[in-house]
């Protein structure tokens, strides 16, 4: 049972709609008692870090991740599992994964104005094998986002980058925990595959 983290800041609807296409069994809650009894967590959130981390059932998380048992980020989501964020002043972030989340600063190294929020289609480059990358091919999937984590300082972790005038990570993944910068739910038949490959990890725990 995948159990969707509460927190008022997340896209429950979509999230969940996503999994109900998928045939996968999943609660939405705040209760952080019956969430730590869940298979697997998923994280969205959408919004400020800073709000995030301040609503968020943070020390519930980190026992969470410490049982092994796997944990995705979505899009804000990915971001608080790092360890910091600059959006609206330094922040503390879960620090689950090395790195750290900064803006997209609107303008090239050339002087060239760009569009801050990155919104839109970009293609993934696949950077490193893992489980959840399993039979897929790169494809585009869909960003909203004005904050980042720098692909270069999280190599690390990086499983998946875009190019939006910087390298973005847009996949991350260290054990059993897995982040991704996109909305999979809104990001077609990549997407749809990505999340399905994050439920058969958790069917393989199960087992």
């Amino acid at each position: 049972m995948i159990g969707i983290v509460d927190y008022g800041m997340g896209n429950l609807f979509s999230v969940s709609k996503a999994l109900e296409r998928l045939n996968a069994d999943y609660f939405i809650s705040a209760d952080q008692t019956k969430l730590l009894q869940a298979d697997a967590l998923i994280l969205p959130g959408v919004g400020s870090f800073r709000d995030a981390m301040e609503r968020l059932p943070a020390e519930m998380i980190k026992e969470f991740a410490a049982t092994g048992k796997p944990l995705l980020g979505i899009c804000l989501g990915m971001q608080l599992l790092f360890e910091s964020s600059e959006e609206n002043g330094p922040t503390k972030g879960l620090g689950l994964l090395p790195g750290s989340v900064r803006r997209f600063p609107g303008r090239t190294q050339q002087g060239e104005s760009y569009k801050v929020p990155h919104m839109g289609w970009n293609k993934l480059t696949f950077v490193k094998q893992s489980s959840l990358l399993n039979n897929l091919t790169e494809d585009y999937v869909y960003f909203v986002h004005s904050y980042f984590v720098d692909a270069e300082h999280s190599e690390e972790v990086l499983l998946a980058k875009t190019d939006y005038h910087e390298q973005v990570s847009a996949v991350v993944g260290k054990d059993n925990i897995y982040g991704m910068q996109f909305h999979p739910e809104k990001s077609s038949r990549l997407g749809m595959a990505l999340l399905n490959n994050f439920l058969q990890l958790v069917e393989e725990g199960i087992r």
